[in-house]
């Protein structure tokens, strides 16, 4: 595969610190060529900007063409653009591309420095509402340069603002949190507010207490820039923007007398540390939670579908350590016969269960589950987004009397979504394809099954596709908790299941692990206009 190529349409720093010098850097930590179009000249250093001046518009275009005949770009950013002029010659430009082949353009409103120096004039902002932001893939202002956008349309509340700002036409928008704290009484968060086609929410970390953080804007722009041209959707880009601003942010440099550049670099995609939360509500989170310490280890993780399939799965000899129940609802059956159905294979379940010493899961019908007297919940991302503000506080009440919580992932926002709530469990998937059920994500394989495992802040399961104990055995390998096998235990468990409980004690025991990549592989296609 050949490195993708993007295009920075930005301003010099001649103190090293933010436009086109921290685009580089943050190119280069990702793996991308970085094309450096310069469309303003700063005089700047750490304390302040004396001069700015925009290149003129034949010199931009000049550039623009030349870079076209021979390096397309995958990807646009735009950073300080020094005149409505400009923005009138990259507009043209990126109507010409989008002509040949799809492109997406990440416009990073650049309208103060953040010496507090003005960047653009009110005909510049015009510009950029008029011209730009309709044609953006994503648009990532701080909160000031988004008031400042909205102008005297611009309503309370950040999840307002960034809805306003996409009906001017922005296909997704990250409020990032650079300028100031968000919300006042909750500066121990690093919080963005992402609204993107997959996604909304806040996305957030621990506050750094770092004073050196001139470029981190910038930083975090090209960095999504570079995973959408890694191929990774808007809002899994942007979390992968996160974890590199957030990892320049802690190697930022004390150089002259005023605030110090980030320093954008290699090696941030295996840091645990660095996985954001996203939050299931527009509801400010008020704290990092931690991650739950799991009672046990799932090991051979059996899926079945009714009661008297775990009764035949918990058949001496072999046994699992953890079986789930999940059960679908027959069409057309009335909810007084399903909840009673369901209630009466939960109890039988949970009688065998416990009579072998077996950790029962119960799979997404978590009312009728904790109505039962189940101690341990499995939910989907579609029935996580569907619970109340009540529902949610009724799960972690009984979590909080010891029920235990599986969550499912399939990319990375789903991954932060779920670690928000320091599951017991999450799932990664599909390992492999899967007929199961019908789903828009690519197979995880072995070598993103191994990236959950080291950056999930819970134990990880892998599943989707598990059909044979060699595949059983490299999920081991993989650094996995627990392998899920469904369709595998076939007719009869008690002669299929001393295979697979080999193949896992093989793999835990056996060979090492595949390589921990540097960063996962996309698992769903990428949204480019």
């Amino acid at each position: 595969m050949s490195t993708p190529v993007i295009w920075s349409v930005a301003g010099t720093d001649s103190g090293g610190g933010a436009g086109l010098a921290a685009d580089q850097r943050a190119a280069d930590a990702f793996g991308v060529h970085l094309c450096t179009v310069v469309a303003g000249i700063t005089a700047q250093s750490t304390t302040e900007v004396t001069h700015i001046e925009a290149t003129p518009p034949p010199v931009l275009e000049a550039q623009l063409d030349t870079l076209l005949a021979d390096m397309p770009p995958r990807v646009i950013k735009t950073g300080l653009l020094a005149s409505a002029d400009n923005v009138r010659v990259l507009v043209r430009l990126i109507d010409r591309l989008r002509e040949r082949a799809p492109l997406a353009l990440v416009v990073d409103p650049v309208l103060h420095a953040s010496t507090g120096a003005a960047l653009a004039n009110a005909e510049l902002r015009a510009a950029y509402c008029e011209l730009l932001i309709p044609r953006a893939t994503v648009i990532t202002p701080n909160q000031g340069e988004a008031v400042a956008l909205l102008g005297g349309r611009c309503p309370e509340g950040v999840a307002a603002q960034a809805s306003a700002l996409k009906a001017m036409g922005a296909q997704a928008v990250v409020i990032t949190g650079g300028d100031a704290a968000l919300v006042t009484p909750h500066t121990s968060l690093s919080l963005d507010w992402i609204d993107t086609p997959q996604a909304q929410g806040w996305l957030y970390l621990p506050h750094e207490d770092i004073a050196h953080n001139h470029g981190t804007g910038c930083t975090f722009a090209s960095s999504l820039a570079a995973a959408l041209a890694l191929g990774w959707c808007v809002a899994d880009a942007t979390v992968l923007a996160k974890m590199a601003a957030t990892h320049a942010l802690r190697h930022a440099r004390a150089v002259g007398r005023g605030v110090g550049p980030v320093m954008a670099r290699a090696g941030f995609g295996t840091d645990p540390t660095l996985l954001p939360h996203l939050s299931l509500s527009a509801a400010v989170p008020d704290a990092w939670e931690r991650p739950s310490q799991p009672a046990r280890t799932p090991g051979v993780y059996a899926i079945v579908d009714s009661a008297e399939r775990v009764a035949a799965v918990l058949q001496p000899p072999s046994t699992v350590d953890t079986i789930q129940l999940r059960m679908k609802r027959p069409v057309g059956l009335p909810d007084t016969n399903w909840q009673a159905s369901l209630r009466d294979a939960v109890a039988r379940s949970r009688r065998a269960a416990e009579g072998r010493g077996v950790s029962l899961v119960i799979n997404d019908h978590w009312r009728e589950a904790l109505a039962a007297g189940a101690q341990a919940l499995h939910l989907g991302q579609e029935d996580l987004m569907a619970l109340t503000p009540d529902d949610l506080a009724t799960l972690q009440a009984a979590r909080a009397q010891g029920v235990a919580l599986g969550l499912s992932s399939h990319s990375l926002w789903e991954l932060c979504r779920a670690a928000a709530l320091a599951p017991d469990l999450i799932a990664c998937g599909p390992v492999w394809p899967t007929t199961t059920k019908d789903m828009p994500w690519t197979p995880q394989g072995l070598d993103n099954l191994a990236w959950w495992a080291h950056m999930a802040p819970a134990p990880v399961v892998g599943i989707g596709g598990i059909l044979e104990p060699g595949q059983l055995q490299a999920v081991a390998a993989a650094g996995a908790a627990g392998g899920c096998v469904v369709r595998g235990l076939g007719d009869d468990p008690v002669t299929t299941l001393p295979a697979w409980l080999a193949a896992w004690e093989r793999g835990r025991n056996g060979a090492s692990a595949p390589d921990l990549p540097a960063l996962p592989h996309p698992t769903l296609a990428a949204d480019v206009a």
